[in-house]
């Protein structure tokens, strides 16, 4: 058995199809259904039975046994860098993630997580050290603090697989649910649909108009690196997941228009609220990963930006 908390959400439910293309459909997904619109995203998934988050932490507390559990992914998380409530940042992302590593790893039972380059913060090296990691709001500090725990406790239990990827920008199908939050391909995509331009910030950070550079990572590439884990479990440490290279906002922007054959871009002022919490570049370095025995071949933004609107188009 197989469980995958976040199950229900972006990555999380791509992985769940990842794992049921190689055959693994004893799956047990872990989610907050509160948004029930994200149902959409499980309906082609095969899986053996779902549980609230909320329950599923009673459980954990409670001592409950689980049954054999091959892996847990655990994807479950509150995702929003705008969100500054601490207090339910900390409960959702940090103590739920501790819980769920303890029991796993008192039991030996591989870990593998979802962490953010948000730790990074706005510097400009991006490597798995701590004197790199400066978050620059309160979700980059929850994951930051918990990636903290983990290496602590990696010290406590070396025979325990734990595994922490930090996702640069993902994008791919089955994130329309995010709104907000969702990737700039789907909004690019929803703006030149609806209005024939799509909207990019103008200069800032140094950076010229529509020049602020991202590490932008295919989901696809993303479950790949996972099922890669599941498949190494003398593996652990926390790692770096992008492409290691950086694209700018320009190019997929220029991407989504020539998949829709028409559409031009506007620019726009950089938001007030942003100013100082925003990251103008990321880009991983994957040398820790390339050195774990990783080969996986990254999409490029032109190559994912053609694949996941021929996803939308077909949705």
């Amino acid at each position: 058995m197989i469980i995958v908390t976040g199950g229900a959400g972006f990555v999380g439910s791509n992985l769940v199809l990842a794992l049921n293309q190689r055959g693994q459909s004893d799956i047990i997904v872990v989610d907050d259904l509160k948004d029930g619109g994200k149902f959409a995203n499980m309906v082609e998934a095969e899986i053996a039975d779902y549980r609230d988050k909320d329950t599923f932490l009673q459980q954990l507390a409670g001592g409950a046994t689980l049954g054999p559990i091959e892996a847990v992914f655990h994807n479950g998380a509150c995702s929003d860098t705008t969100e500054w409530n601490g207090q339910y940042m900390m409960a959702v992302n940090y103590e739920y993630s501790k819980a769920l590593l303890e029991h796993c790893v008192t039991r030996n039972i591989p870990f593998i997580y979802a962490s953010s380059a948000a730790v990074y913060g706005s510097g400009k090296v991006f490597k798995e050290q701590r004197q790199f990691e400066q978050p620059l709001n309160m979700y980059g500090y929850s994951k930051f603090l918990f990636d903290q725990y983990v290496r602590r406790r990696l010290k406590t239990a070396p025979k325990s697989q734990v595994m922490g990827f930090r996702y640069f920008n993902v994008y791919g199908p089955r994130e329309q649910h995010k709104g907000k939050m969702a990737s700039t391909a789907l909004h690019f995509s929803n703006q030149i649909l609806a209005t024939g331009k799509c909207k990019l910030f103008e200069s800032s950070g140094g950076y010229a108009d529509g020049e602020q550079r991202r590490d932008f990572i295919h989901v696809d590439d993303v479950c790949a690196v996972n099922l890669w884990a599941l498949d190494h479990p003398k593996v652990s440490g926390i790692f770096n997941l992008g492409t290691g290279r950086s694209q700018t906002f320009n190019d997929v922007a220029n991407a989504v228009i020539k998949y829709h054959g028409k559409g031009k871009i506007e620019y726009i002022p950089f938001p007030e609220n942003l100013k100082g919490h925003y990251q103008s570049f990321t880009e991983a370095d994957m040398n820790a990963l390339r050195a774990a025995g990783c080969e996986q071949q990254f999409m490029t933004v032109e190559q994912g930006v053609q694949k996941y609107m021929e996803w939308l188009n077909k949705a």
